[in-house]
């Protein structure tokens, strides 16, 4: 695959699944489904090499298998309801966290002591619990991987996060609440991931994501790269061009399924690894981050390494000869790439009993 084919993937993707309806989408899951079928007439050949006595001890088997997913199907909706009970009682906590965090409400023992303001040049009293988020989001080796240093100008700016539940469609909502900021006008960023039933097992079916209104030239997810021309040419002028760039931020332009399904090995591959990250980020903000927000701001839960390997391979090519802001960006990316693995797709199960999203070329 080409340079140009890599970075065209982002901005193609979505716009081709826009075009989707919900009845081809209901295709496209119909077309796994029919896959793993014929899966499953692959195995009911290998019973035909059977013994009859093997067989049918293998048939017994298979009816223990059954009486198994019927209590794991009860098992998920039951965990289902237990969550959404505790998920209210959460809420309190959370909007006392809130309060105390973005400095509404004062802690007991607390003085009005003051500090220096970022300039150096006044007094002011400092305010919850400064860039609080930003912190925790940093400590959390998932997410750090996805902030770049121009984010954080950003991020700091982030009041809170919350998840819920949705039922129809089934899925999950991220919610990011963000005070006035010079980046852009939206005050909530949301991701939403909409999942289906295959079998007893939720699996993703899309991701949808705010469209991010850019204040002029702050633009996080994009970079302006000067190329000196060559030696001779006429114009003596830099050529100037923008150019996709990593961010947190294109967590909110996740990838899709594109429409036309005839797309060759190399580029499902891609993004399948895409989707998998992207998901994995996701459920890393909801059941990692939101719950324990605190333990990763003072870096105690990060102390472990049980999210090892949940990263992505998925990486883009450089620009030959470009010159000028981008130079320690690309030293940046590059650093990068070499510690994202992707290793999500034999993750099964999460804790809701999601599956990551699974592609595949129709």
């Amino acid at each position: 695959m080409s340079n140009d084919d890599a970075s065209d993937l982002g901005v193609a993707l979505p716009a081709a699944a826009a075009a989707l309806s919900a009845e081809e989408r209901a295709g496209l899951v119909n077309e796994l489904k029919n896959k793993l079928q014929n899966l499953a007439g692959e195995h009911a050949d290998v019973l035909e090499t059977l013994s009859p006595n093997v067989r049918k001890r293998v048939e017994v088997l298979r009816e223990i298998q059954s009486e198994h997913d019927e209590l794991e199907k009860k098992f998920f909706e039951e965990r289902a309801a237990l969550e959404a009970k505790y998920q209210k009682l959460y809420e309190p906590l959370y909007t006392k966290r809130y309060e105390i965090v973005n400095g509404i409400v004062k802690v007991e023992g607390e003085t009005n002591e003051a500090v220096m303001d970022e300039e150096g040049d006044k007094c002011v009293e400092e305010k919850g619990v400064p860039n609080f988020w930003q912190t925790a989001m940093k400590m959390n080796e998932i997410l750090a991987e996805e902030i770049s240093e121009r984010d954080e100008g950003a991020l700091k700016y982030l009041k809170d996060i919350k998840w819920s539940r949705n039922d129809d469609p089934k899925g999950f909502k991220l919610e990011f609440f963000f005070d006035s900021n010079p980046f852009f006008k939206n005050t909530v960023l949301t991701k939403t991931y909409h999942m289906v039933d295959d079998e007893n097992e939720p699996i993703l079916e899309k991701a949808i994501g705010t469209k991010i209104e850019w204040y002029p030239g702050k633009c996080l997810t994009q970079k302006v790269l000067k190329k000196k021309p060559k030696k001779g040419s006429k114009n003596a002028k830099p050529i100037t061009k923008t150019e996709n760039c990593e961010s947190f931020f294109n967590f909110f332009n996740p990838p899709q399924i594109p429409e036309d399904d005839d797309i060759d090995d190399e580029l499902a591959e891609e993004l399948q690894d895409r989707m998998e990250h992207d998901y994995n980020i996701g459920s890393a903000i909801r059941d990692k981050l939101i719950p324990h927000a605190v333990s990763w701001f003072t870096g105690e839960a990060g102390q472990g390494n049980e999210y090892d390997g949940l990263e992505s391979d998925y990486d883009s090519d450089d620009q030959d000869g470009d010159e000028g802001e981008d130079g320690d960006e690309e030293d940046e990316t590059e650093e990068r790439k070499g510690k994202k693995k992707s290793a999500s797709a034999n993750a099964g199960l999460n804790q809701h009993g999601e599956r990551p999203p699974e592609f595949k070329q129709q």
